[in-house]
Parts: structure tokens; C-alpha cells; sequence
């Protein structure tokens, strides 16, 4: 019966990761972006399997080997590196899907993070990333809107612009 239940524990951990990858992409979806919640929900999953699977085998094999599941943790980062490198993309000089290379590999991280079992730390990671996902973008929207204006010699006139829009 206590197999059962550690073997449950373990589906949790699988299970939470993939929830909260997916929630982490249907973000990006929102956001009409290449990787959206199927990737994210992959990433994280993935990432969540290599860490129980170590730590699987570490149980297995302890005291026979020299194993170490915090090994297989750091591998996952740069394959994850790997992966969203190849998101990045450059045209006509700027550079895209970076947020979205640095979003997958935060779904890795919280995938991570469910396959050790730390989910309140996973979930408030997912919100955090959320966060600078959602709200953050709107800000980041107002800073090109003033820099662009400021480039242009003509930041005078777009204060004047959203002073009327509060006030109306």
C-alpha cells in the first residue's frame, strides 16, 4: 500500500508540472505567440520527469553508485538553453521570441521544481511569470510609447495626449 501512495505522490508531480506549463503557454497563446501551451506544457513536464526519474534512481540505487539527481537538474537547463536559442530569431535586425525562449525556460524551472515536490514554490513561480507575462507588458507598451515619442522629438505632445485621455 505505501508503493501505491509514493507512486501517487509521483503522478502528482507530473501532473501539477503539466497543468502549470500549460498554464504558462496559454499565455504566450493569448499573446499570439509560436510556443503557446502545448510547448510549455511539454517543457515543464519534461523538465519534471527528468527530476523524478533521478531522484527514482537515486533511491534504487543508493549506496551502489556515486548518483546524484542534482546533476541531471543542471543538464535540463542548458537543453532547455538549447531549445529556446533556437526560438530566437533575428530579421531585418531585430531580435524575436526572446520573452518567449526566456518563458520556456521558466516552464522548465517550474517543472523542476514540481518533479523535486516543492509546488507551493512552483506555483508561485508560474505566478510570478504570469505576472510579467500579463502586466508587465502593459507598462512595457507605455516605456516604447514615451521612448519611441522621445526619439521622435515629440514627447511634449504625447504627455499632452495621455493627459486628455485621463482626464476625458
Amino acid at each position: 500500500m505505501e508503493h501505491f501512495f509514493v507512486q501517487s505522490e509521483l503522478f502528482l508531480r507530473l501532473m501539477v508540472a503539466v497543468f502549470l506549463g500549460i498554464l504558462l503557454g496559454a499565455e504566450r497563446n493569448f499573446a499570439h505567440k509560436t510556443a503557446g501551451m502545448r510547448t510549455y506544457g511539454l517543457v515543464s513536464l519534461g523538465a519534471a520527469i527528468f527530476v523524478v526519474g533521478s531522484l527514482v534512481a537515486a533511491a534504487q540505487y543508493m549506496g551502489a553508485t556515486d548518483f546524484d539527481p542534482l546533476r541531471v537538474a543542471s543538464q535540463v537547463v542548458l537543453g532547455v538553453g538549447f531549445l529556446g536559442g533556437g526560438l530566437i530569431v533575428v530579421r531585418n535586425g531585430d531580435v524575436n521570441n526572446v520573452t518567449t525562449a526566456a518563458g520556456l525556460w521558466v516552464a522548465a524551472a517550474v517543472g523542476m521544481l514540481c518533479g523535486f515536490g516543492l509546488y507551493s514554490l512552483a506555483l508561485f513561480s508560474t505566478l510570478l511569470t504570469l505576472f510579467v507575462f500579463t502586466v508587465l507588458w502593459f507598462f512595457e507598451q507605455k516605456v516604447k510609447h514615451v521612448s519611441s515619442a522621445m526619439h521622435d522629438g515629440t514627447i511634449k505632445r504625447v504627455l499632452e495626449e495621455d493627459k486628455k485621455k485621463i482626464k476625458g
